[in-house]
């Protein structure tokens, strides 16, 4: 398999060698604009139903517009995939940021079914709540890039502690409308268009950051045609695609809002309650992310992904056989402080065992892949809430966690990041 050594992209000086932080200038910069990105997509998970109510959407207009903005994400990360190495990685995150701010501008102003079912396809409005789209897809295409390999996985780690960060930010920025509009006197409806015109401008305020990145974040070499690429990289990218379908379609049985509403039915939780448990399930994400950084310096990034995740399903499975509130929100928060940490472990270890000029490729292409198995994991277990069990999504999504883990491992152990082949080969 190909080695992604990046030493020639970037060498820290001696005195910044800590692996705690990534100082690079051009990861700053990332990660300024993620944050901005992940705020804004947590805003809008909250509300952007709630503003499309407002504006005398039916329910099914409002979900057509939603779906409309997943679609534009999904096509945007394909497309990324194969030509923003060749377009220009700076030149490609500041149109999608362009395009987005055209997203949340015609949020802020428009009552047009019509015009908001386009403008949200293109301008990729992200009402998942998490910042899962094309640019995500290229930022950690060049995270890398931006380092060398022995803290790759600690810049991928504190990359996504600051997109939780943002999401967190966002998500309760959602509440101030309400706040402002009774404190101002103003109608609602003109406060949530102020909360997505701002959304708009924190977007666009994010292309600066892109310009401000140096020309070593682009690609390594002259784009091949992304037929000659998706041909070099074909058998680690079709292990992929299929091992990384099959993980987010169990994440799709297992999305907040389906939680949230089985803690809510079968144990009476309140609304509080919920909301509490479901902030202290994004804290522990969000440290777990350091966490597994540290882990993975010790026993390997794929270790780390299979040996917390699979405990992870395991846990909440045992959630439905808790007989009260408290025993199952203990299991869950058992779970929450595991299940991430695969997040930048895997990130990290894609990146590595492909060449710096395929990252791009393999980065969207399985990314389009997540979104299609987030999207379609929801739509069957809401069926099966419906028609078998209100705990049947639990056992089925975390099913389908495990075989993702047993077949990643049985795929991909063979195979090193390369700074774990050279300490392999110290340690011997």
């Amino acid at each position: 398999m190909a080695n992604g050594s990046d030493s020639r992209f970037y060498r820290p000086k001696p005195k910044a060698q800590s692996l705690l932080m990534p100082l690079n200038r051009d990861a700053l910069l990332l990660y300024a604009a993620a944050f901005l990105r992940s705020a804004c997509a947590g805003l809008t998970g909250v509300a952007a139903a709630i503003v499309l109510k407002e504006r005398s959407l039916s329910v099914s207009q409002a979900g057509y517009v939603i779906g409309a903005g997943l679609a534009g994400a999904a096509i945007a990360t394909a497309a990324v995939s194969a030509w923003a190495d060749a377009l220009g990685r700076r030149r490609t995150l500041a149109l999608l940021a362009v395009m987005t701010t055209a997203g949340y501008v015609t949020l802020a102003t428009s009552h047009h079914f019509i015009l908001l079912l386009c403008l949200s396809c293109l301008g990729m409005v992200n009402a998942m709540g998490r910042d899962r789209g094309a640019a995500a897809a290229l930022e950690q295409a060049i995270l890398p890039q931006t380092t060398v390999p022995a803290r790759r996985t600690w810049t991928f780690a504190w990359y996504n502690v600051v997109l939780d960060a943002g999401q967190t930010a966002g998500s309760a920025a959602a509440a101030l409308p309400i706040l402002l509009a009774g404190a101002w006197g103003v109608r609602v409806a003109a406060a949530h268009a102020w909360a997505f015109a701002a959304c708009g401008m924190a977007v666009f305020a994010t292309t600066a950051a892109y310009a401000a990145l140096s020309p070593r974040i682009e690609a390594a070499a002259v784009p091949e045609p992304p037929q000659v690429a998706m041909l070099a990289t074909a058998t680690v990218l079709r292990r992929l695609v299929l091992l990384f379908g099959l993980d987010s379609l169990g994440s799709g049985f297992l999305n907040s809002a389906l939680l949230a509403y089985w803690f809510f039915e079968r144990y009476a939780m309140s609304e509080a309650h919920v909301a509490l448990l479901f902030a202290a399930a994004r804290l522990l994400n969000a440290l777990s992310h350091l966490l597994a950084a540290w882990l993975s310096r010790r026993i390997g990034l794929l270790n780390t992904m299979v040996a917390t995740h699979l405990p992870s399903s395991l846990l909440l499975m045992s959630a439905p056989l808790a007989p009260t509130a408290a025993g199952a929100s203990a299991l869950f928060l058992a779970r929450e402080a595991l299940v991430e940490m695969d997040v930048p472990t895997r990130q990290s270890y894609m990146m590595a065992i492909v060449p710096p000029d395929r990252r791009t490729l393999v980065s969207g292409v399985t990314n389009v892949t997540r979104l299609i198995g987030w999207a379609t994991g929801p739509l069957i277990a809401g069926l099966m809430m419906q028609g078998v069990a209100s705990a049947s999504p639990l056992i089925v999504g975390g099913s389908l966690k495990i075989l993702y883990d047993v077949l990643l491992y049985r795929a991909f152990h063979a195979v090193k990041a390369p700074e774990e082949q050279v300490r392999g080969t110290d340690d011997g």
